[in-house]
């Protein structure tokens, strides 16, 4: 039965006869019952029935049987619930029970049991509304004033789909307002890159596999299949996008399974193809290549999309396009490939440059799993044509042999060597280089390159193909590497000598000594004893050239005549740490960081560690091009950058992807490098680097020989240009070192022998090739040509810097006769010099002579050669000789290299 008079919320008053009905459960289409139904309880004075669990009303309000969201006046339930709330707060702050006033009815509270009584409220055993009552409802009004906020779901529907069409219509916009590009990219035809000279015109080499375009139908189906099956199996039925592709492409990333990309066959081509769309990664760019992809799959056919796409694609190895990969890997026309060879192409386009690097490290596991992937989904899409192949092995396949080439022929494969090696530390790859289009400018001056090695040539003609030399230049004022010599061809003869070939400074190495000298406030007048010989600790017993005593000498004769017993106490004085620092931040040493043999440390700490006060005349091994950069802080006011081959890499339209990386380090003082200038010009002008003297350019240098003529050492410069030529006889035996190995013109073995078969050995050299001769002549004839235009600049004056620190008294000693005699302390039968034992292991059958490894740090040894040394010259207070003019040369004539009488 219809309840009557039932009220709408708590608190609120009763409704009037005549007010709609309420549909409860007792009207048809009414409110399903709430529990079983029970008494109601009687109703308060004036006020609305009460209602148990579920019952009906007691008496009240006629005639309603349904309840209104509003009282009498229009107003909202929740606005009168409102206002009771404020009323019962404000009766609770005057001291007034918060219950319910007299003639409220009791609500039943949801959640209890059914259809019982609820105690504690009105209209319940306790309260005055009876039993059946509820107590006060504080949940529902909360419920429902979070609900207040919720939007009408007929207004998110509507929000939703004015939001969906402004998308829509931007999007349509957007597509209708992106054309089709009609300029392809400058680099779509070729994308290997251009290595030039320094005047940024000249070109050096171009890198990158030549692009042969070809038509589709030269192109057989079963290659079109291959590429179609891994990288867009949708490509023929789809329009451009594949969004299922998208998806599919997003959970194979995460889960590792990954077969073909997001982008289908037309994005690829678009992308790769025309301009405006370049590799970068934005989401703009992404959106425009889709709808590029769109409106190409409308406007050209897929043929067409597809013959360009094989056109442009990079297969790796260089090779851009489908015929230069054809001819790249298999030594074939593009029409040739077999099924197999097409699946293994196909394989590479995911990730060329990345299975490049694998397979030359012998990896083929990753290119093996795609390429059984790609036939497995030929085989998929036409059992019929390609299920035979789906079990081929990839050892069948039968691989082009890789070869240089013809860009590495001659001197530009070394200049190309070194440079890929730079930009390779400055995360630059080979590969990108091939496919990126980018333009490297390099510090190489190709008339100075020309010249080194034609004096190079020149001088060692008729040499044992053994003995090789090597040059660097490098600009003093910028670390520059401007020109350098390494051999002849970078095919047959790989072996980069300039940057490479460690080996020991020798006599070329006490500038560095001199240097911490002075820093260390001592002045070239300083006073050490020239003794014949020295003994200190952990170093076996150092001698002059030719055993000879030179008593109390400066600083400036001392280095003009080599003393090495000199050198030993000024690095005694300062410490060997501190020799080895300035030599280290010149940049000297570092090349041995790469090599085991030095346990991966500098090659000065590692001879300082090893070998003591040995490095104090040049046991630490070195390279040319850190020589030349080194001596760099003498003709630069004690600055030093690191040597270095790239100016700016660019992209094809300019914009810069690499700067010059020029670091300057303070080494040394102005001062300190000026006075350490002096030293080394007497050495060209009365010293054993008589040989260099270019007349009224200045000169300056220092020479250095190691013990047997193994290595031999020129360092010197002008103000403009430091260069380094060092000589070094490197002869092969068989690993017992028992048999030398035959060779080849450029000195090299049967290249079909392993490097673990081969033993290198350093072997002596004719005497005339000592650090005075051939070195200095070489230097001398080169920087005669590279700097015939240069302006004749000055080195600064003598700074005259520190203070005298003599280590000997002062005596008078006889002026000797002035006599050119053999400089080396080392003689081959009897006493050694002091330097250690230097054979390289004592194998039983070596052949006649000292022998050691090129790595040997122990077997090489600085002393100077006999041409031109002057070893009982008497200095005068600026370093010449007595009795000659300053600036005259007063070198010994030195030999002319001449036939050895062995094999040319």
């Amino acid at each position: 039965m219809p309840q009557q008079g039932g009220m709408p919320y708590s608190g609120g008053a009763s409704q009037q006869p005549g007010g709609p009905p309420r549909r409860d459960a007792g009207a048809p289409g009414g409110m399903p019952p709430r529990g079983p139904g029970g008494p109601g309880g009687p109703g308060a004075p004036g006020g609305a029935p009460q209602r148990g669990p579920g019952g009906s009303g007691g008496p009240g309000a006629p005639g309603e049987a349904r309840r209104r969201d509003t009282d009498p006046t229009g107003r909202r339930a929740e606005a009168a619930f409102e206002d009771t709330q404020s009323m019962l707060a404000a009766q609770a702050g005057g001291g007034r029970s918060a219950g319910p006033r007299p003639g409220e009815g009791g609500r039943r509270r949801r959640g209890r049991g059914a259809g019982g009584p609820v105690p504690g409220g009105p209209g319940g055993p306790e309260g005055p509304g009876g039993p059946g009552g509820d107590g006060p409802d504080d949940d529902e009004p909360k419920a429902r004033r979070w609900t207040r906020f919720l939007p009408n779901w007929k207004i998110v529907m509507a929000s939703f789909v004015v939001l969906s069409a402004g998308v829509f219509g931007m999007i349509a916009v957007a597509y209708a307002n992106t054309p089709i590009p009609s300029a392809t990219q400058a680099s779509a035809d070729d994308r290997g890159s251009v290595i030039y000279y320094r005047d940024k015109k000249t070109p050096i080499a171009r890198l990158g596999v030549q692009r042969v375009p070809v038509k589709l139908k030269q192109i057989p189906m079963h290659v079109q299949d291959a590429v179609i099956a891994l990288e867009n199996q949708t490509f023929r039925t789809d329009s451009g996008i594949d969004l299922a592709g998208m998806a599919r492409s997003v959970w194979s990333t995460v889960s590792g399974t990954q077969l073909q990309g997001a982008s289908t066959i037309t994005q690829q081509m678009a992308r790769g193809y025309y301009e405006g769309l370049s590799q970068e990664v934005s989401i703009q760019r992404k959106i425009k290549e889709i709808f590029v992809s769109v409106k190409l799959s409308k406007e050209k056919t897929k043929d067409e999309i597809l013959e360009e796409y094989f056109n442009l694609i990079y297969f790796g190895r260089g090779a851009h396009g489908i015929q230069a990969a054809a001819k790249t890997f298999f030594g074939k026309n593009v029409g040739q490939l077999t099924v197999p060879e097409g699946a293994y192409l196909a394989a590479r386009v995911q990730n060329p440059s990345a299975f490049d690097v694998q397979e030359k490290k012998g990896d083929y596991s990753a290119i093996k799993w795609r390429f059984g992937a790609a036939l497995k989904n030929m085989a998929e899409m036409n059992p019929a044509a390609y299920g035979k192949y789906a079990g081929s092995s990839f050892d069948d396949l039968k691989f082009k042999e890789i070869s240089v080439g013809n860009t590495n022929k001659g001197l530009k494969g070394y200049m190309i060597n070194i440079v890929l090696r730079e930009l390779e530390e400055r995360h630059i790859t080979e590969e990108e280089l091939k496919t990126d289009g980018y333009k490297v400018y390099t510090t190489f001056d190709e008339k100075m390159m020309k010249e080194a090695q034609k004096a190079v040539k020149a001088r060692t003609a008729g040499l044992d193909r053994t003995i090789h030399a090597r040059l660097a230049s490098v600009d003093p004022k910028n670390g520059r590497v401007l020109a350098f010599y390494s051999g002849d061809d970078f095919v047959n003869d790989f072996n980069n000598r300039a940057f490479d070939s460690t080996k020991q400074a020798a006599s070329a190495f006490k500038p560095y000594v001199l240097a911490a000298w002075l820093e260390n406030d001592k002045s070239l007048d300083s006073l050490v004893d020239g003794m014949k010989t020295i003994k200190m600790p952990g170093t076996t017993p150092i001698s002059n050239s030719g055993n000879q005593a030179f008593g109390p000498i400066d600083m400036v004769r001392a280095m003009a005549s080599s003393v090495n017993t000199v050198f030993v106490q000024m690095g005694e004085e300062v410490t060997l740490e501190e020799v080895a620092r300035i030599a280290k931040e010149a940049g000297v040493g570092e090349t041995t960081k790469h090599n085991p043999l030095y346990k991966r440390k500098n090659a000065v700490d590692y001879a300082v560690e090893e070998q003591k006060y040995q490095v104090t005349i040049g046991s630490a091994s070195v390279t040319a091009v850190e020589q030349a950069a080194g001596y760099g802080i003498f003709a630069n006011e004690g600055k030093h950058y690191d040597w270095h081959t790239v100016t700016k890499v660019t992209t094809v339209d300019g914009g810069l992807v690499l700067p010059e990386q020029i670091i300057e380090k303070q080494v040394i003082t102005p001062e300190t490098a000026a006075d350490t200038t002096v030293a080394l010009q007497q050495v060209v002008r009365s010293g054993t680097g008589g040989a260099a003297n270019l007349g009224t350019r200045p000169v300056a240098g220092k020479t250095g020989t190691n013990n047997g003529y193994k290595d031999a050492w020129f360092v010197g410069f002008t103000p403009q240009i430091v260069t380094a030529v060092g000589m070094s006889n490197d002869v092969p035996y068989n690993r017992a070192g028992t048999r030398k190995l035959k060779v080849d013109k450029y000195g090299l073995p049967n290249r079909k022998l392993k490097d673990e078969q081969i033993l290198w050995k350093e072997q002596p050299m004719p005497e005339f090739i000592g650090g005075g001769g051939t070195p200095t002549q070489i230097w001398h004839d080169y920087m005669q040509a590279v700097t015939a235009k240069d302006e004749v600049l000055q080195f600064p004056p003598r700074a005259n810097t520190g203070t005298r620190n003599n280590l000997v008294t002062p005596t008078p000693t006889p002026t000797p006769t002035m006599t050119v005699e053999d400089d080396n302390p080392f003689p081959e039968n009897g006493d050694d010099g002091g330097w250690p034992n230097d054979n390289d292991g004592g194998e039983q059958g070596e052949p006649e002579g000292r022998e050691c490894l090129p790595w040997d740090g122990s077997c090489d040894v600085g002393n100077d050669s006999p041409d031109n040394e002057l070893p009982n010259g008497d200095l005068g207070q600026n370093g010449g000789a007595l009795g000659v003019a300053p600036g005259s040369s007063t070198a010994a004539v030195v030999p002319t290299p001449s036939a050895s009488g062995r094999r040319p």
